[in-house]
């Protein structure tokens, strides 16, 4: 038996965003009524999308990135008429008119082809940084006919340790930052300035990792070291793991979250704005299977039990990436079991207060809400051999109303039943097989 313990008295702070994701399901031929991404986004409560990858190969050649926004580097960066902005406008406005916010990654997509075109260094730091600066005021200040969105978190690049990310050293990597940072920062001083998607700290885990993989944490420290020397603003900072461990995961966060703190970074954020079971193989396969679904909830329920995460972004949820297991790769308007997790998640989110959770299984993850007049539970069975949960419950109302609502092969967070407790505490017994997972609502 699985005992969950929940003490719906004990508040323990807020439920994080970890219910956030890339990209957007933008539909080229939908011109500005994007109906997936508002049917989705709305469904999940999704409170951020990270701008990266975004639309396909090298951006789409129109989307985000700094190259295809600017088109032409030499031309004069404060002439409105030298951007671009139509289709990212067209991609943002549909994200926040679903009422989510966005994360908007100043830089390139991947490059994995034979020849570089954007993942080089600029040719002039200063000058990327006041491109920078014009793309923040068209969307959070309206210049060159644009919006006020209020856009906080502005990530500079992604994974620089990366080849197909950038062909430049680490030491020209440092300076765009430093220089781009403190010019953003001194700009815009409300903002979130940060970066830099680090690929991640896979030798802290792994046996045998390749030589690049053992270049990912140095990096690190000596980013931490640069940005405290050269007063570098950092306001979050931002990592990867892709991985069918959810404690492997839970490693990761714990070590970068410790580092920041060891370096004197105690008041940056710390940002999983990356994350994924599994990368290529087999994995994309499973990614849209209920394995995946039961790895995406353990993954969300161990974060909010921790305080090494303050925000998470699956990797991906987009028409164009195969990377996604959220959409069926045969029919983009049907979604897979592993979107499911990210919509219990979202009843949480709105619920808005976490509290105290325990369990007592392997393998076997919980986190919990309530608004003081509806509660939540959120319980996946990830690799937990023992199919049977008891939970407990104290500190509810007099009078409780219980759904358990079951996400599995044939349901799609579907009631199974409903019970009544004529008592402030009651347990309730449940069998939850393997790769299943559960949201238990409470009234």
């Amino acid at each position: 038996m699985n005992y969950i313990n929940v003490n719906l008295r004990e508040k323990t702070g807020k439920i994080k965003a970890l219910n956030g994701v890339n990209c957007a399901p933008y539909d080229l031929t939908r011109g500005s009524n994007q109906t997936y991404i508002d049917k989705y986004f709305r469904e999940g409560n999704i409170p951020y999308s990270r701008l990266h990858d975004c639309c396909g190969v090298y951006g789409g050649h129109n989307f985000v990135d700094i190259p295809n926004v600017f088109r032409n580097f030499d031309a004069d960066e404060n002439d409105p008429k030298n951007y671009d902005f139509h289709y990212t406008d067209e991609y943002i406005k549909s994200i926040v008119d679903a009422g989510t916010d966005i994360v908007y990654r100043l830089g390139i997509t991947i490059e994995w082809g034979s020849k570089n075109y954007t993942a080089v260094p600029p040719k002039d730091f200063k000058k990327w940084a006041r491109i920078c600066e014009h793309i923040i005021m068209h969307y959070n200040k309206g210049w060159a006919d644009g919006f006020n969105f209020n856009i906080t978190y502005w990530e500079i690049w992604n994974e620089p340790e990366n080849p197909p990310m950038w062909t430049g050293t680490k030491e020209e990597f440092f300076e765009l930052y430093k220089i781009t940072s403190i010019y953003l920062k001194e700009k815009f001083p409300d903002l979130k300035i940060g970066g830099y998607g680090s690929c991640g700290f896979y030798t802290n885990t792994r046996k045998n990792p390749s030589p690049l993989l053992q270049t990912f944490i140095p990096y690190f420290e000596d980013f931490l070291k640069m940005c405290k020397e050269e007063k570098a603003p950092l306001d979050f900072f931002s990592w990867h793991i892709y991985s069918a461990d959810e404690k492997e995961v839970l490693s990761h966060a714990e070590f970068a979250r410790k580092t920041l703190d060891k370096y004197g970074f105690q008041e940056t954020e710390a940002h999983l704005n990356e994350w994924n079971i599994h990368m290529e193989g087999r994995g994309f396969l499973s990614k849209h299977t209920m394995e995946g679904a039961s790895f995406n909830g353990a993954v969300m329920c161990i974060l909010q039990q921790t305080d090494y995460v303050d925000k998470a972004m699956y990797y991906c949820f987009s028409l164009h990436s195969s990377y996604t297991g959220l959409l069926n790769q045969n029919d983009t308007s049907v979604v897979d079991p592993s979107w499911y997790p990210f919509v219990a998640f979202g009843y949480l989110a709105k619920l808005g207060t976490a509290v105290k959770t325990d369990c007592d299984g392997d393998r076997i993850y919980a986190a919990s809400a309530t608004d003081n007049q509806e509660s939540g539970v959120l319980i996946t069975n990830y690799r937990c051999e023992d199919n049977n949960v008891c939970l407990h419950v104290e500190g509810g109302k007099s009078k409780n109303k219980v759904s358990l609502l079951i996400l599995n092969n044939e349901k799609r967070l579907e009631e199974e039943f409903t019970l009544s407790f004529d008592s402030a505490s009651f347990d309730l017994q449940f069998k939850l097989p393997k790769e299943n997972l559960a949201y238990i609502r409470i009234k």
